[in-house]
Order: structure tokens, then sequence, then C-alpha cells
């Protein structure tokens, strides 16, 4: 297989691009690094298109390797031929090569091999021959034991023959995944008390059209054992079709012998095996999609707009020890700690308003974010309430993971002396002021923006969420001089001991330059390359420093500035104008610098160091409140997107619970996906579909 030419076919790219990817990942280049500053020799591939030529690369380096093993192992038995080799080769998945290999591989003891052992074999053979002369009894004499004896060993080694036949294999599993139903239903005595599983009581679906979201469900419920899972499909049709294949001669006398050693390979060893293999294909793909979501949810989350130069109270609610409040300066520094009782049991409304309305005359503060925990129904109607005649907003916040941070070794660190519930609340505050800095704190699966986040491939999981982190921030960038540890974790090319030594020299200076950084120990040119085009300073010595030009590029932009005789300290209507209307191709060719480059560096002149999240919608914000009895059918809502999920979107329109806008309702047009309509943060104008007062829950309609 010719690796590189099946990438690109696969990805629907050229080879070179993809010949270009995989040189520049082997030379220790980041894929943040290698979307944003090599353009020029990928034809512009992004990260998510970066990263599946690696995975899939890896995947295809794996399947080859395991071919090679698998054609040597055979040849050391002296049992290759040249159309098995080749067959061999010509396939494109692990489990097809493991069909092939599977009639070579090392028996553990089986019916089988028993029988082998027994010197049965000889006998298996000659019934596979469909003699038409002499008699069964003939046939199966000369073995020390009885012809019944005889015949059943014998057909025990037939039956593994059929069930290593890696053709009958890959015809029985396409078959019953194409054409097979997968049903469930409700265990004997099983106990669901909150009727989670209901819809799954009885139910049945075609395989190959499960949706990914039923089959994490169903496995949940199965492994919980509440639901029995089972596979249906035509077992006759599977029968005769290996008769069909199997049976040579019709007028055999062993015909019937070998029609129940086909029934025995098949019941005992080809179907139950061959249903966990599809079990496991459906939870991968399903998983793969789950994964696939959770990435989307969490990109747009990381994407939420900062609420900039606010000064901001975090309000952690809580009922019996009290609502921790946090108030926060523009930078997300701690200028004061409260706790106020406004709740059950205590009640203390008046001095807990008194408190709050201080604290925000005191510190001038503009927002309060609430956590959306327990008490945060409640606590909306509080600070609502309190907050009347004043010049200051709220919003509702998800607080998914701030117990995990405020909990955590970091969290210790930065407020050794504060206790858990009120680290939760300065962190509550900074999710406004720069979400990506406070939700990069977090692990990305506490964060809850996806769906069966446990019941999908941890690994996988893990894997593609810190791409996700590392692609946002990224796309960013830092400020080097005021970047915690967390968030330059995920900076290209920065590891944990570049990250110390960083640290360590913003104790006692800042940096002026980027050129300071190569004295870092652990930087080597190497990582200087990869890191520094994410990194700015602010207010240094070179302006092109706050920008996403990489130093690599200075002198191509001191050439452009000097060609289109412009000032970078005089940026004005003419400087901007000079750069708007200037022809990329143009100064391609006379600079003698690729495209790509020149057209990233007049962008970046023509707005240094813009935060890409700056364009987004502004964070919504709200002085009172609503009740579900406020509501009716056909009202128009503004809400915020708080999850997107396989069957619709959770709203946050401003009460306890979200509502939900199922699929069916995300468009007149069919939507497979809603992904492709609707995402985490978008904020969005929709209309009361149903009210459930009893279960206080509300559907939502974009239609």
């Amino acid at each position: 297989m010719n690796i590189t030419k099946e990438l690109a076919s696969i990805l629907n790219i050229k080879e070179s691009q993809v010949e270009a990817v995989l040189k520049l990942l082997s030379e220790d280049c980041t894929i943040p690094f290698i979307a944003r500053y090599r353009k020029e020799a990928t034809g512009a591939l992004d990260e998510e298109q970066i990263g599946t030529i690696a995975e899939k690369y890896k995947y295809l380096c794996n399947l080859e390797k395991r071919k090679e093993d698998v054609i040597r192992l055979i040849d050391e038995k002296d049992l290759l031929t040249e159309e098995l080799e080749k067959s061999i080769r010509a396939c494109e998945k692990l489990i097809d090569v493991e069909d092939l290999y599977r009639p070579f591989k090392e028996k553990k003891k089986t019916k089988a091999t028993e029988a082998i052992k027994l010197g049965l074999e000889p006998l298996a053979k000659k019934i596979m021959a469909f003699p038409t002369n002499g008699s069964i009894e003939t046939l199966a004499s000369g073995y020390n034991m009885s012809t019944e004896d005889a015949i059943k060993n014998a057909s025990y080694i037939i039956s593994e023959w059929i069930s290593d036949n890696a053709y009958f294999r890959k015809w029985t599993r396409n078959f019953i995944y194409n054409t097979g139903l997968l049903i469930t239903k409700k265990k004997k005595n099983s106990e669901d008390e909150k009727k989670v599983y209901d819809m799954y009581y009885e139910f049945q679906d075609r395989i190959k059209y499960m949706k990914h979201y039923r089959t994490l469900a169903i496995n949940r419920g199965e492994k919980e054992g509440i639901l029995s899972v089972s596979l249906v499909f035509d077992n006759a049709k599977i029968l005769e079709n290996y008769k069909e294949r199997v049976i040579k001669n019709q007028n055999s006398f062993v015909v019937p012998i070998v029609e129940e050693a086909i029934k025995d390979a098949l019941k005992r060893l080809i179907l139950p095996s061959i249903e966990r293999e599809i079990r496991t294909m459906l939870t991968d793909k399903a998983s793969e999609e789950a994964i696939i979501t959770f990435k989307d949810n969490l990109e747009k989350l990381l994407m939420t707009k900062p609420i900039k130069n606010k000064t901001v109270i975090g309000f952690d609610p809580a009922f019996r020890t009290g609502c921790k409040l946090a108030v926060l300066n523009p930078f997300g520094e701690v200028l004061e700690i409260a706790t106020i009782y406004p709740h059950e049991p205590h009640n203390k409304k008046v001095e807990a308003t008194k408190v709050l309305r201080d604290l925000i005359t005191k510190y001038k503060a503009s927002l309060i974010t609430i956590g959306n925990g327990t008490a945060s129904r409640e606590s909306e109607f509080f600070v609502a309430e309190a907050i009347k005649g004043m010049d200051v907003k709220y919003n509702i916040v998800s607080e998914a993971g701030a117990s995990v941070y405020s909990a955590s070794k970091l969290a210790i660190s930065e407020f050794p002396d504060l206790t858990v519930e009120k680290r939760s609340a300065i962190s509550i505050g900074r999710r406004v002021q720069d979400p990506l800095s406070e939700l990069v704190k977090i692990d990305p699966k506490s964060i809850g923006v996806g769906e069966y986040q446990h019941d999908v491939n941890q690994t996988n999981l893990s894997d593609a969420l810190d791409f996700t982190v590392s692609k946002i921030v990224n796309e960013v960038g830092v400020n080097i001089n005021t970047a915690s540890d967390s968030i330059l974790k995920y900076i290209s090319g920065l590891n944990k001991k570049c990250i110390e030594n960083i640290q360590k020299f913003k104790k006692e200076h800042s940096f002026k330059n980027r050129e300071e950084i190569k004295s870092i120990s652990g930087i080597s040119d190497k990582v200087y390359e990869q890191c520094i085009g994410f990194l700015r300073i602010h207010d240094g010595e070179n302006p092109l420093d706050k920008t996403k030009i990489h130093p690599e590029s200075y002198e191509v932009t001191e050439k452009l500035l000097a060609y289109l005789k412009l000032d970078l300290a005089n940026k004005d209507e003419h400087f901007m104008k000079t750069l708007e209307n200037a022809n990329i191709e143009d100064l391609s060719k006379e600079l003698n610098a690729d495209i790509y480059t020149i057209e990233d560096i007049v962008k970046e002149l023509i707005t240094p160091g813009l935060d890409p999240r700056d364009a987004l919608e502004d964070v919504l914000l709200k002085s009172d409140i609503l009740t579900i009895d406020d509501l009716s059918i056909g009202m128009e809502l503004t809400g915020t997107v708080r999850n997107v999920v396989s069957f619709g979107a959770f709203v946050d329109i401003g009460l306890h619970n979200d509502g939900l806008i199922h699929i069916s309702k995300l468009s007149k047009d069919y939507v497979s996906n809603p992904l492709d309509v609707i995402h985490v943060g978008d904020i969005i104008t929709c209309h009361v579909d149903k009210i459930d007062k009893e279960k206080e829950k509300v559907n939502l309609t974009l239609i």
C-alpha cells in the first residue's frame, strides 16, 4: 500500500500536501505551528485536517506493520502462498487481516485441537472430499473408537475450518450488520425507578442505522443490568449460504454430517464472535461520533467572547453554607470575598441585600455572574430583586468543573487560605472575564458540554479534547507576561520544564521582547520556532511582538512596510487603506515570499494581535428574572446555547432548567446533525413550543 496515496484519496487532497505534513511532523513540528506558519507547504490545511492525516497515518502504519507480521508468521510455518500474501496486502482494515490470519494462529485447547490429537484430521479431510462410494461406517473405521465418536470429533475439526474461513466471516459480519436488527428488552425484575431507559424496554432498530446516542444509552442500560440486548437476523439465509459454498456434492453420503458441522460452526464459533464484533463496531462508531460532538461543543465554549474591562462579582449559590461572593477587578484579581445567607434555613435577605449592594457600590461592579448549581434559581431571584435601581446586570454561567478546579492542587496553590466554595466563586467570576484562561485549568471532561462522556473510549476522548484545547489556545495566543501554567501547557512546543523556567523569569522581570525568550533554559531553537508565534508581548519594545507574525517573517514584514512606504509607528488612515488595498500576489512576487505569509502579515498589520473571540456575539446579560409562569406558547425568547447533543440543544432562557430544542425543531429542513445548525455559546432567538409546569420543562423551537 502506498500510504501517502491512500491518505490523499481518503482526505480528497493532493499527495504533495500529505507528504509535506508527514515531513513536518517527522521534524517535530507541532500541528498548530504547521497549520499557522507552514501554509505554503501544506496548501493551507487546517489543524483538523493535519490532525486527521497524523491519526490516519498512524493507523495505516500499524495496519502495514500487522500485515508484515502476519505474512512473516505464516511464512515461518511454510504455509504462505502467493495468493494469500496478495490477499493480506490488499486488506484495508485490521479486522480483515486478522480474519485471514485466523487459520494459522496457534490454537488454545479446543474441541478441534483435541480431535486432531486423536488423529481425526485425515477423516475430516475425507469427509470434505464428499465421497459418493462407500459408507460412513467404512469411512470412519480404523480410528480406535466408535463410528459415532469418530464422526463427532472429525466434525469439530470441520467446524473450526469453516469458522476460520476469512470469506465466511466477512460475509457473515456484513450480512448481519446490513440486514439485522438490534433489539432491547427490560430485564425481568430489574429496577429503573426514574425510567431512564423506558424507551428501550421494547425497542428495535436496524443495526446499520443505529443512532450513536442510542447505542451508548443501550450499552449503559445493559451494563446497569436493566436492559437485555440481542441481535436478530435471518439465520436460515446464513445457513443456506454456507451450505451452498461448503457442500461440493449434494449426492455424497456425508452431506448430513457436513450440514451439522456447519450448524455447529455457526452456533458455537462464528455467530457469538461476529455478534461481539458488531457490538464493538457500533460502540466504536458511537464513541467516535460522541467525541466529535464533545469536541465541537468544547471549541465553541472555549471561544466564548470575554467580557473585558469590567469589575465582576462571582456568585456561588448555596443554601445552608451561604452564598460566596468574590469581587474581581478587570484582570481577575480578587478584591474582596464575602459570604451572605439569603436562603433557607437562614433567610437573612435584608442583610444579604445590603452586603451585595455595598460591594457593587464600593468597587463599581457592573456584572454579577451566578453559578447554575444548587440554589441557582433562588439566587437569581434574590440578585434580580437586590440590584433593582442599580446600574448592574447579571448572567448565569455554567459552573461545571468549578468544584473540580476549586479542590485541585492548582486552586490550592493560587488561593491557599480560601475554602473550596470561595475558590469556586472566583472561578465563576473569571469565567466571563476570560473564559479560555479559566476553563483551561479544568479537565475538559469536567466542563459538562458532552453526552455519555463516561461511556466512550476515555483515551480517545482525552486526546480529542486536549487537541481541541491546544487548537483554541494557540489560535487565540497568550500574553506571556500574564499567562498561567495552565494555559502555557497548551502552547505549541512548550513542555513542563520550559514553563517552569518561563515563570521563574517572570517573578523577577517581565519579558520586553520575544528575543529574551530564547535565553530561557530549555527553549532550544526548535522549541522557540514552534512556540514563539503564539506568545505575545504587549507594550514591548517591538510592536510586532504582540502580533501573530512569526519572528522568522519579521524581515519580510519590514521589507513590505518599506516597499509600501508605511511607518508602523504611524497607523493613520493612509496606513490602513494602503494595506487594505494592497495586491497580495504582487507583494508576494516583489518580496519573494509566499502568498499565505504575505496575506497573514497584512492581516496582522491591520489588526495587530486581534483576539478572534472579539468578533463573536456578546454574552447575554440580564437585569430581571423570567419564570415559567411568564411563558406562553409562541412567545419569543433570547437564550444562550449551553449544550448540543444528538437529539437537539439545551438553551438557557433564564429559567432554572434549560429549555430543549428537539432536533426536529431546529429547521424546516431535515437535520441529521444538530451541529450543522447550532453550537454551544450561540445566542439565539427562539419561540416557546411546549410548557410542562409540573415537570418545569420547556420545549423551544427555531421553526
